[in-house]
């Protein structure tokens, strides 16, 4: 409270003295009565940097002018510095590099702290060319009087170093750490570590660690987020779990880590433990820690436990908000998660793109078109609308609700296209059946110089599955790895399987699975087996289908599958004796629901549905339909349906 103080007073004083012409004849005062002194200079520079007041801070800078003694390095060398370096900071932290540049050309003297700096300010503004360059003149000046580079130096090279380019550069700091004698600055090793992760160095950052002779609660931290964020969710809970052991305690970051760890790995066990100890400590409050419970919670399928977090927070944020929206959408609650949503726009709470972008995410075949075409009036008036996420959603959610047009102007509207703006595309193409349009986009994508990736090419192979092109499929196939080094998954095999049996290839699909060099998967099976069912081919439908029993038994689609297989080809007995296997194991078969929307609300519907309110009129069009079909020359297929009807000799 007391500098807030005399910062008000200061400022009549200043704005009194510029507004005035500067008199000769009245000199500054003294510094200790002079208001403008080194130290409150700086101190007001350091606040017009930090709230980046350019305005205040060049009119300090002009007065400062006007006053030669804050220069003046021959009677005060220490108290000009730091006026000259203040100067430096304030214009740097302002985004103003081209006037710190005047400012530190026209400095008679510079010490360490004055290239950092300089360094410092270009690294945050990306300018890396220009900050790495002085890193490399300063090196170079070192050696003719100019100062060397100190720890802040090289932690400050070292926190913009993010990314693989950046690998060889950090290996080059970690030299001048021993070249410059900071091996066993602790500040230095926490850099070289964090820098390490970002760069994908994985087995440099080890090296670093068991090296340092001291290690705080930065230093563990450092290595546990590093594991898990790369993936090495085991390793990172070993780490937590040796960091506890030791004298060093772990604070809110490390545990928010060792969550993430647990999510990833879906831990439930170990982040019930770690929720207990949160407890025990009393940050199980924190804003922070409770989203990342929240998270885990979700990610471990126990989404009652994530709500209970949810509904006892004193305070809500964007994210807390957001990650319970991803809980409900991706534990298969997407009602609820609209509902959600919704309530939250009742309430005046303000929505950000992440949110909007996982609502969207939500919206499948069964979901309201009209109220997809509200979020999207929604996204218009926050202007959410060049935000990559909420775009690649918005054209996913009118592809999945049926509107392929409005998906197509939603895409050739953004002015930002990724890999995943044109998967979106790609996809929606291939669910509607149109593979010679999803192609045709994969050209465009390849032309703009977008690299696929493997969800790219299991929407291509999707695409040529339901039209057909088996030699295309077999060739993006192949692309995957000659081409953009991309191992396929189990779902990219299916999609083959898929496609070589709806052509009718049944031998060349069980010839495609026997190559396999691990034993195939769940997927592998169903997609031979839908195919089966497509072409009436019951002893291959059979072989896929014993796989699948022993693989999944409480599953009902082998059974079911099988029983349509037999009724098309009329074996009466062996589609019985499928019913009868499906009873004596307890499966009970799926209900199929099909959905349409009218006046703005879904319609949902199952086989011999009689709970609709307009039931009977809706069976009364549907005969008069069917009489209108028979008038026409039209049979329906009976085979394929009576094991839903249950009546084998019924006339339509």
């Amino acid at each position: 409270m007391k500098s807030r103080w005399k910062f008000n007073v200061y400022i009549p004083s200043l704005v009194d003295s510029l507004s005035s012409p500067f008199n000769l004849k009245n000199p500054p005062l003294p510094t200790s009565q002079n208001p403008f002194s080194a130290p409150t200079s700086a101190s007001l520079l350091s606040l017009c940097g930090r709230d980046g007041n350019l305005r205040l801070g060049s009119s300090i800078h002009a007065h400062l002018i006007k006053q030669p003694q804050s220069f003046d390095f021959d009677r005060f060398p220490r108290n000009a510095l730091f006026v000259w370096n203040s100067l430096l900071s304030m214009y740097s932290k302002c985004g103003e590099l081209q006037d710190a540049l005047k400012v530190f050309d026209r400095m008679p003297v510079r010490d360490t702290v004055s290239w950092n700096t300089m360094i410092s300010g270009f690294l945050r503004n990306r300018d890396f060319d220009s900050g790495l360059m002085f890193f490399k003149k300063q090196r170079s000046e070192s050696g003719t009087g100019c100062c060397g580079f100190d720890k802040a130096t090289l932690t400050t090279v070292l926190s913009a170093c993010d990314g693989a380019g950046f690998s060889s550069l950090t290996k080059m700091i970690h030299g001048l750490v021993f070249l410059g004698g900071f091996e066993k600055e602790i500040t230095v090793g926490n850099a070289l570590i964090t820098s390490y992760f970002k760069c994908g160095c994985f087995s440099e950052w080890r090296q670093v660690f068991d090296e340092m002779l001291e290690r705080n609660v930065v230093t563990w931290t450092a290595v546990i987020s590093g594991l898990a964020q790369n993936e090495f969710y085991e390793d990172s809970l070993n780490l937590f779990a040796q960091m506890r052991c030791g004298a060093v305690s772990p604070n809110i970051l490390t545990y928010l880590s060792s969550l993430m760890a647990c999510s990833g790995l879906q831990a439930l066990r170990e982040g019930c433990k770690i929720h207990a100890l949160l407890w025990k400590l009393g940050m199980q409050s924190d804003l922070c820690i409770e989203s990342a419970l929240m998270d885990f919670y979700s990610k471990c399928g126990s989404l009652e436990e994530a709500w209970k977090i949810f509904e006892s927070a004193e305070e809500l944020d964007e994210i807390s908000l957001t990650v319970i929206l991803v809980a409900f959408a991706q534990n298969g609650f997407e009602e609820e998660a609209i509902q959600i949503f919704m309530r939250m726009l009742k309430l005046g709470i303000e929505v950000d793109p992440n949110m909007v972008s996982a609502i969207l995410g939500v919206f499948g075949i069964d979901t309201s078109l009209s109220l997809g075409k509200q979020i999207h009036s929604l996204v218009i008036k926050k202007n959410f609308i060049q935000n990559p996420f909420v775009s690649n959603g918005l054209v996913n959610m009118y592809s999945k609700c049926g509107d392929l047009n409005d998906s197509l102007q939603v895409f050739h509207g953004m002015s930002q296209k990724n890999s995943v703006s044109w998967n979106s595309i790609i996809a929606a193409f291939a669910r509607h059946g149109d593979g010679f349009r999803a192609l045709e986009f994969y050209e465009e994508m390849r032309m703009e110089g977008v690299a696929p990736t493997d969800v790219t090419f299991l929407s291509l192979l999707h695409a040529c599955s339901h039209a057909g092109f088996v030699d295309k499929g077999m060739e993006f196939l192949e692309s995957m790895t000659r081409d953009h080094s991309i191992s396929p998954r189990s779902e990219h095999y299916a999609c083959v399987v898929d496609m070589l049996g709806r052509a009718g290839l049944l031998e060349e699909a069980k010839k495609f699975i026997e190559g396999f060099p691990e034993n195939p998967g769940v997927l592998i099976w169903q997609a031979l087996l839908g195919a089966c069912s497509i072409h009436g081919d019951s002893e291959m439908g059979k072989y896929a289908a014993d796989q699948l029993f022993l693989a999944t038994p409480e599953r009902p689609a082998p059974y079911v599958l099988m029983a349509n297989i037999y009724s098309i080809e009329g074996k009466w007995k062996e589609r019985a004796g499928a019913i009868k296997r499906m009873k004596e194991m307890g499966v009970a078969k799926e209900v199929g629901i099909s959905c349409i929307e009218i006046d703005k609300k879904v319609n949902s519907f199952v086989v011999g549905d009689k709970l609709h309110p307009k039931a009977d009129i809706i069976y009364w069009v549907l005969c008069g339909l069917l009489e209108h079909l028979k008038d026409e020359g039209y049979l329906p297929d009976k085979k394929c349906i009576l094991y839903y009807l249950g009546q084998e000799k019924k006339d339509y």
